[in-house]
């Protein structure tokens, strides 16, 4: 997923989209995966020539990336989709003056309950042993990159930096997980469900435990017969409910979570534990595809 926090940072993407043959062109190739250059020229209609701009913008801005491989003519480059969903954020702007962010690393979770499959990893090396819920206390989880577990949750607590006449009107909430299965499997759904001080807030379903290419920010020891990648999802809790990636997913409000001003903010991330169980792992910035651990964002509003 492509995140734009500030929607300047975004005017790259924002002019590359501005033009309707562009579009067709992210049409094709979530349509087909990927392609060369000859073969959206035909079904466009259009020359190599002409379409040779659009596919410049397109890959500047992020939106494609295009590989040369060796065809029956010689060289052609083939292209192909970057990432498979893409967020604006339009509220950040406007009220970052009553925000403030944290990331919080995968490791520092502050409780746990976990069932095998399970394990840790830093960025140079797996903590402990595969299968070990011990090692989910070993003072190293702190520098963790990856947490895997089958079922359980691990639970995070978020710093809250009120003064006595400010409230908070939104939690967000972003990561990179997806499931958990022996070695990896991009078909095997898991039920993962969001919880803040206790409440319930949501939950998502995760399609799968996703590898076969490495990660774009893993290591390099880390074993290609592995998970490799997670999907970043954005939780958000406001008064109108809570959503995942801009989709209402509950009826649950910022008030329903009953944040005190001296409590601190607990959340949870856990294995459902009936349905789809098929566990969950959390990627943090030295593995999966986003150079990033769980960022935590607090909106607030001074009380008259």
């Amino acid at each position: 997923m492509i995140h734009i926090k500030h929607l300047r940072s975004g005017l790259h993407i924002f002019k590359a989209l501005s033009s309707d043959i562009r579009i067709e062109i992210l049409e094709l190739l979530a349509k087909h995966n990927c392609l060369n250059l000859n073969e959206i020229a035909e079904k466009l209609g259009l020359t190599n020539g002409a379409i040779t701009m659009h596919i410049r913008k397109l890959e500047e801005s992020g939106l494609i990336d295009i590989t040369t491989a060796v065809g029956k003519h010689g060289l052609q480059k083939i292209c192909y989709l970057n990432e498979d969903m893409l967020t604006v954020e339009l509220r950040h702007e406007v009220a970052g003056h009553n925000l403030y962010e944290v990331e919080i690393k995968v490791g520092h979770y502050t409780d746990y309950r976990v069932e095998p499959t399970c394990g840790l990893a830093t960025k140079d090396s797996i903590i402990g042993e595969f299968d070990n819920p011990s090692y989910f206390a070993d003072p190293q989880r702190i520098n963790a990159g990856i947490v895997w577990l089958t079922r359980g949750y691990l639970e995070y607590r978020i710093p809250k930096y009120l003064k006595q006449r400010q409230r908070i009107g939104e939690l967000q909430f972003i990561m990179e997980l997806g499931s958990e299965a022996p070695s990896y499997n991009n078909d095997y759904p898991s039920d993962i469900v969001f919880s803040v001080n206790s409440k319930e807030v949501g939950m998502w379903t995760s399609p799968g435990d996703f590898g076969g290419e490495k990660g774009k920010v893993a290591p390099d020891w880390w074993p290609p017969h592995l998970n490799q990648y997670g999907l970043l999802k954005m939780v958000r809790i406001n008064e109108n409910g809570t959503f995942l990636d801009g989709i209402r997913i509950s009826e649950t409000t910022i008030r329903d979570v009953e944040l005190q001003h001296s409590s601190d903010i607990r959340f949870r991330i856990g294995v459902c534990e009936t349905g789809q169980v098929g566990g969950l792992t959390l990627y943090g910035s030295h593995f999966g595809n986003y150079k990033q651990d769980i960022i935590a964002r607090v909106l607030y509003d001074a009380v008259e």
